[in-house]
Formats: C-alpha cells, structure tokens, sequence
C-alpha cells in the first residue's frame, strides 16, 4: 500500500488550499473544500475496512451511497494544512442513504468534517445530476465578491451580466452564469437547500454578505472559476463609482459566445 501523504489527490487538495488562504479568501478557519474520489484510487493508500469511527451527519444524500470525500475538518486553518495533513482533513466513505461518514483516514484530533459538510454533499449531488464529471464543491470568502453583495443588486442576472462586463473571459469561464443567495445562517440544512438547488443552473453560488460556492470537475478548474469571478468582481468594485466611458456591449458578448463556443445563459444578453 503506498504511503497516504504521496497521493496525488492529497498534495493538490494541500497546494489548492494554500493557495487560497495565500490569496487571502480564507481567513482563520474560514472556508471548506470537498473532493470526491474513486475509489480505486483510494484503494491504493487504505484499507477500505479500516473504519476509524463513524459520524452522523444529519441529513440524506442517498444519490451520494458508497461514495468517497477527502473534506476539510470544522475549526481548521487552511494555512497549517501542508503541516499536519491529517490533523486537518478526512477521507469518508457515505453510508445509510447519506445519514452517516465512515471515516477512514485523517481528522486525527478527534474533529469532524467542515460544518458545512450537509451544504457540500446537497451540492455534490445537484451537480452530479446535471453533469456526471463534477468532483468538487469549493467554498471561501473572497474579498471584492463578498464587497459586491453589499452595493450591487442581488438579482442574478443583473450580478452576472455585472460580471461579464468587468472582464473578456468573465463570459468564457461561466457562460451560465453566477446564482445568489440573500443571507442565511451559515451551516444549516436549509442553506443546504438553497445552495444544492442554485447549484443545479450554475457552477458558482454567490452567499450575500458571506462569501461563494464554486463546484468543477477538479480542483483547478473550481478554483479558477472562482478566481475569475472574484477578478470581475475586483474591477468592478475598482470602478463602481466612477463614470463608465467603455463596456463590454451585449454584442461583444454575443461575439465572444461564437468566438470560443460557448451559450450564455438563456435571457441573460439583450
């Protein structure tokens, strides 16, 4: 069995993370990461029967059964996590239509995942019923996004159009755009709900006041989606006060939809 702190799903979970909290979008203990794993691929650095204990989780994701998680530990720094990996993450394995975690490596303090663990297994399971490859559900609070939600309309197409017209490849990265939620107590089923039911028209959840969801098919990809937003949201919050002379036009947009191939959400271009 190869050694657990050599697998590559764990040394980019590290590297993302670190990142992140470099990038300054999660502060202290802020933020959580989901990534779903193979299970062959988990295979290779566990023995699958060793159950370390079991956790209840408070909800049901039957869609989610059998499925493996490397997730974040509730009260954990992002920027002591390429210190002591096992202190700060967990492998689970769901079980009983979702109602239960095995854990089977990890969260060696004797924590539990993220308190956000029901709005991340809701999610997983929206975007796996509109695209079967999604693997990620990424939280955090980044700056100029979170800035926005308290001086621009909360309307989803006005927030996104927004967006599309702060940056060219805005409308490239996530042509369908970006859903919001107003604010809601943090770590709830119900905002579980909410977010898992945004999640099934678009890959980025914006949390008024709180922060983002973003979901992707890797790690990378998630974090670049949010990357980009919170870019556009950057120069809008740079420019918001001051008399636009240019702008990115509809028409631009229309042009940038059939220069990279892509279809911007249904209703949202003039």
């Amino acid at each position: 069995m190869r050694p657990m702190l050599s697998a590559p799903f764990l040394v980019e979970m590290i590297r993302i993370a670190t990142n992140m909290y470099d990038h300054g979008w999660d502060e202290r203990n802020g933020g959580n990461i989901s990534l779903m794993l193979d299970e062959d691929e988990v295979r290779n650095y566990l023995d699958l029967t060793a159950v370390t204990r079991r956790i209840s989780t408070g909800f049901e994701t039957p869609e989610l059964d059998g499925k493996y998680f490397l997730v974040t530990g509730t009260g954990k720094y992002f920027k002591n996590m390429q210190y002591d990996p096992a202190g700060n993450l967990g492998i689970v394995r769901i079980v009983d239509r979702g109602r239960a975690a095995e854990l089977l490596w990890g969260l060696s303090d004797g924590g539990s995942f993220t308190s956000e663990f029901p709005t991340h297994m809701m999610s997983h399971a929206a975007r796996l019923s509109v695209d079967p490859e999604n693997r990620v559900v990424m939280h955090c609070h980044p700056q100029n996004l979170l800035s926005m939600t308290y001086v621009h309309d909360l309307d989803e197409r006005e927030f996104t159009r927004t967006l599309w017209r702060m940056s060219t490849e805005c409308i490239v990265v996530f042509p369908e755009g970006v859903n919001v939620l107003p604010w809601m107590v943090c770590g709830t089923n119900e905002i579980g709900i909410a977010t898992a039911e945004k999640m099934k028209t678009a890959r980025l959840v914006v949390w008024a006041a709180h922060g983002i969801y973003g979901s992707g098919k890797n790690l990378d990809e998630t974090f670049g989606l949010i990357e980009t937003a919170e870019k556009g949201a950057l120069i809008y919050m740079k420019i918001a006060h001051l008399p636009v002379l240019n702008t990115i036009t509809d028409e631009n947009l229309h042009q940038l939809e059939k220069r990279f191939n892509v279809k911007a959400r249904e209703g949202y271009l003039d």
